[in-house]
């Protein structure tokens, strides 16, 4: 029978759909609640170095990464929604512990802890969408996805800094608390059963770590590590600058995103992928270039629409190319490579913003993550497209 091009397409926005969307949506939220605030908590009230603030951030990542890798196995062999179910019950209670932690080491172990569970359920949460997107649909399903994580990037930090502005950083806390059980209570309304697979049976690195996307992994952290500094030190960078209401930079950002994912999805799924990595690091490193050298107003905040766009286009194209050399009794272990790279990424530009703010300022920090943006582009051009076209599979 030949094909007309015109039979429909499968439906995208079904109930399982729109569940994994809430549940992400309300976990990442309320882990980005918490994210700017940590840093003005500890050095305006705890009256921590700018270097110790980089080591309790990265603290939560330790934790992912401890994780992460092993995730991916579990994902792929036991019930998905259980597991979903059981880390994101662990994740949400743990936000009980920051009404007790009040030095350093204690933070550090409250969001080391959580870190590893969050780790587990963004794993399975990834992995659970994929699976109820149609293959034919992936890449612009994937970006809708990507929506509630960008959305919840750029919207939660200005919620938590209104709260702990106006309130106090218990209220904060209690915030997160809520949000994070709406959450939660969502993936109770998935009906969801795990597709069939080929029964595995030999251990292997790659039942961990999906080998073919180790070089689409290295650039995705080079991209990743500009993240890590501008969610964790924009606020203050905003100050150092005197930027009124630095906390807006979020909101631009926001709709940045919003405006990213009118075309993105459905360009990655005409076969796009590579243009729309490539452009969005194109943009990223010249939006970082701006950013740090530039220290007006009106071009603080249009560098945020930017940096928005850049990062809303790129966070689903780089989850396209990860799952898409990835066989379904893969896709736990493509997942978890994805998730691990902007885990590291993030981690790492935390540090080494703090480590930079220690001894020159947060400009030369963003100027540098600049040049890990064209880093990555260069990785992505000469590295991960060449290995993307010889592994990628077709469904």
């Amino acid at each position: 029978m030949i094909s007309t091009g015109t039979e429909a397409k499968p439906i995208l926005w079904n109930a399982n759909f729109i569940q994994c969307c809430i549940s992400y949506f309300f976990m990442s939220f309320a882990f980005y609640m918490l994210m700017p605030i940590i840093p003005l908590y500890l050095t305006e009230e705890l009256i921590i170095e700018p270097s110790k603030v980089g080591l309790v951030i990265s603290s939560y990542t330790v934790g992912l990464l401890c994780v992460r890798p092993f995730s991916g196995y579990l994902v792929d062999n036991f019930t998905r929604k259980h597991l979903y179910l059981f880390a994101f019950c662990l994740y949400t209670l743990l936000f009980f512990g920051y009404y007790f932690a009040n030095t350093v080491t204690t933070i550090m172990l409250v969001r080391f802890i959580q870190g590893g569970c969050m780790g587990l359920t963004s794993v399975a949460g990834n992995t659970i969408i994929i699976d109820v997107i149609p293959s034919q649909r992936r890449g612009e399903g994937m970006g809708f996805y990507g929506v509630t994580l960008n959305l919840s990037m750029s919207l939660a930090p200005i919620v938590a800094i209104w709260i702990y502005e106006t309130y106090y950083f218990t209220s904060l806390i209690s915030g997160c608390l809520i949000t994070a059980c709406i959450g939660f209570s969502s993936v109770f309304l998935l009906h969801y059963t795990k597709p069939k697979t080929v029964k595995q049976v030999k251990l292997s690195l790659d039942r961990f770590i999906l080998l073919k996307a180790l070089p689409s992994a290295l650039s995705y952290i080079l991209s990743a590590i500009p993240y890590g500094m501008i969610v964790s030190f924009v606020v203050l960078y905003g100050k150092e600058i005197n930027i009124s209401h630095p906390g807006y930079f979020f909101i631009f950002m926001a709709l940045g995103v919003a405006v990213s994912r009118i075309i993105s999805g459905k360009l990655i799924d005409t076969g796009k992928v590579h243009s729309v990595c490539i452009c969005s690091l194109i943009c990223l490193t010249a939006s970082f270039l701006l950013f740090s050298v530039v220290h007006e107003q009106i071009i603080f905040f249009i560098c945020a629409g930017l940096i928005g766009i850049g990062f809303g286009i790129s966070i689903p194209a780089y989850q396209y190319v990860f799952v898409n050399v990835a066989s379904p009794e893969r896709r736990g272990a493509a997942t978890s490579t994805y998730l691990t790279s902007f885990d590291i990424g993030v981690g790492s530009g935390t540090l080494i913003a703090g480590f930079i703010a220690s001894y020159f300022t947060l400009s030369v920090a963003f100027l540098v993550g600049s040049c890990f943006c064209l880093f990555s582009l260069l990785v992505y051009l000469f590295l991960s497209k060449p290995y993307y076209e010889r592994y990628k599979l077709t469904t």
